[in-house]
């Protein structure tokens, strides 16, 4: 029997590699330290051959003294030393788009970790990558280490899928765990994650939710065919969320997590990225700390989920890895799922018309009547009170403008449209008897 590698041999994939952070630095390890156990499985040695990076002195722990260095990545993607390109440089313009689409125009293959430069430029990318008969992988911009973008191009066969929804934001998940776990604020634990590295200087593209906006719309094209629509996707984060809100969310038997979800309906596709309550006894609700987890509903296997870690060196790297063995393997499939004339013009469905459970707080004037005209609003579009709950220990501290004292108070609604629920918060905001903006948290029954 032939043993797989006999024959031909195939000559070396020579990679180049943009950018030298934790991932790009950690990949270029993992390629040379393993070299040899990954040419056994391959057949096909992969060396990196070339880098660019910002700097040439800084010490990343790797050996780049006998690698052609770049200062331009652009000149590393046009390279004729390389056999294909991987870009970690990340941002959605600038040098990282500008070299994947040099590399792209002369038919050679990518691969790129970065979710915003695919939310912005990926049906403009997967179009040219078609025409030039280049592969385009990104299994690494979405959720890490954990291969949701190959299951969704490769491995459900034909099974539809409904409703994609998951956490994709390791920085956040950190954060609304400690939160749970440890009575502290949302502020010490920025402060925390920041000092651990898992939060940015500036967090407010992770906690504000427009990371997991970004990958939410990657997930919703591969799973529906319509083109990626990051625009259409509503944003709330958790840097509003308080102890107030979770330790409530826990007496109700729920934990809070910020969701990205998309979902087929029959007006269109709904994209919503916002902290929501999750039973504790549900999948979604054990993924904690820095761990991401993708569901997947579909016809065929009806929930799938995958979970593991999201974000750092190694998983990330990991998933790069992936696809450079599956260009090097020959693996050949349309980057979006299908090719990017089939994909569909964008139908957004009525974010509005969303349907379920809300948990609203808010700060109401402690005067005689207060609580009954709140209600009476919420009556007047048929919305059901589940619960009112006024807790003292987790009063807020707030003083009308008129000097009037106020209470919190917590609402847990039936099943109702969101549409009404804004609509009467605005009319009680008119009204006079609250202060400072209401919290609306969804709550989904998953």
């Amino acid at each position: 029997m032939q043993e797989y590698g006999d024959g031909e041999t195939l000559p070396p994939l020579r990679i180049g590699v943009a950018g030298l952070g934790n991932v790009g630095a950690t990949l270029v390890r993992i390629l040379q330290k393993d070299g040899a156990e990954l040419t056994k499985k391959l057949g096909r040695q992969l060396v990196v051959t070339a880098v660019a990076a910002r700097s040439r002195s800084r010490d990343r722990g790797i050996d780049i003294t006998n690698l052609d260095w770049f200062d331009d990545p652009v000149a590393l993607a046009k390279s004729e030393g390389i056999d294909l390109f991987v870009e970690l440089i990340g941002g959605e313009d600038g040098p990282a788009f500008a070299a994947v689409k040099a590399a792209l125009e002369i038919g050679r293959p990518v691969v790129t970790a970065n979710k915003a430069l695919l939310a912005k430029h990926g049906l403009t990318l997967a179009r040219m990558a078609e025409e030039s008969g280049a592969q385009l992988g990104f299994e690494a911009a979405v959720a890490g280490g954990i291969p949701v973008i190959k299951t969704l191009r490769e491995g459900l066969g034909s099974a539809r899928i409904a409703k994609v929804f998951g956490i994709m934001n390791g920085t956040c998940n950190y954060i609304l765990t400690r939160m749970g776990n440890e009575d502290i604020s949302f502020a010490d634990c920025l402060k925390d994650a920041q000092a651990l590295g898992y939060a940015e200087a500036d967090p407010t593209f992770d906690v504000e939710g427009f990371d997991t906006a970004h990958k939410l719309s990657i997930l919703a094209t591969l799973c529906f065919g319509y083109e990626i629509a990051p625009d259409k996707i509503r944003v709330e984060g958790i840097s509003r969320i308080t102890q107030h809100d979770i330790k409530v969310a826990a007496d109700l038997g729920y934990k809070i997590k910020l969701l990205g979800i998309a979902q087929r309906t029959d007006d269109g596709i709904e994209q919503r990225v916002h902290p929501t309550f999750v039973p504790k006894g549900s999948a979604i609700a054990g993924v904690d700390g820095v761990m991401n987890a993708v569901a997947l509903e579909t016809d065929h296997v009806h929930e799938l989920l995958l979970a593991g870690p999201g974000a750092g060196g190694p998983p990330t790297a990991s998933s790069v890895l992936s696809d450079i063995l599956d260009i090097a393997r020959g693996t050949r499939v349309p980057p979006l799922g299908v090719p990017s004339h089939e994909l569909m013009p964008y139908r957004e469905a009525p974010m509005r018309a969303h349907e379920g459970g809300y948990y609203i707080r808010l700060n109401a004037k402690d005067v005689p009547g207060a609580l009954a005209a709140i209600t009476t609003r919420m009556g007047e579009r048929n919305i059901s009170i589940d619960s009112v709950i006024q807790r003292s220990d987790l009063s807020a501290k707030a003083v009308a403008p008129d000097g009037s004292p106020t209470r919190t108070v917590v609402m847990i609604t039936q099943q109702t449209l969101e549409s009404s629920v804004r609509e009467s918060l605005a009319q009680i905001a008119a009204d006079g008897f609250i202060v400072g903006e209401p919290q609306l948290i969804r709550i989904e029954t998953l």
